[in-house]
């Protein structure tokens, strides 16, 4: 006799998203303190969220080191020196969104593909990784990305 079996959620019976950004302490955690995902559109929205934090957080830092160069240049350098931030921010948007997105939607169906739960750190922890590979990418090295 052929059994089909289907579970459509591993979620606990009153699970509640939890609120971004939801980190805990993962040292020696008190039961009920951890947070988890359990969908794939809570892991992406998580996942691009604190990719967009942290995009902005180091090309804001970027541009401001840019404007700083800027210092000795004299008063035309000035003239044009405001864009900088706008288009290192914008940047940094369309960066986020497709890195984001695309590890967010990875990372959604490989824990639902194996009914994982994941911890809230998970997504911060992929977004510092997309913004490390942002920055070794921009080197030019031989045999690098």
């Amino acid at each position: 006799m052929p059994f089909n079996v289907h579970i459509s959620s591993t979620a606990p019976l009153g699970y509640a998203t939890p609120p971004f950004p939801s980190l805990y302490w993962p040292y020696k955690a008190k039961p009920g303190v951890a947070n988890y995902l359990y969908y794939a559109h809570d892991i992406w929205r998580h996942t691009l969220l604190w990719t967009l934090i942290i995009f902005a957080v180091f090309h804001l830092a970027v541009a401001a080191f840019a404007v700083l160069m800027q210092l000795g240049k004299g008063k035309k350098a000035w003239q044009y020196v405001w864009a900088i931030p706008l288009l290192y921010s914008l940047v940094a948007g369309v960066e986020a969104l497709l890195a984001g997105s695309i590890v967010g939607l990875i990372l959604g169906t490989v824990y639902n593909a194996g009914y994982f739960k994941m911890s809230t750190w998970i997504p911060f922890i992929w977004a510092l990784i997309n913004v490390l590979i942002l920055i070794l990418s921009s080197f030019s090295i031989q045999g690098g990305l």
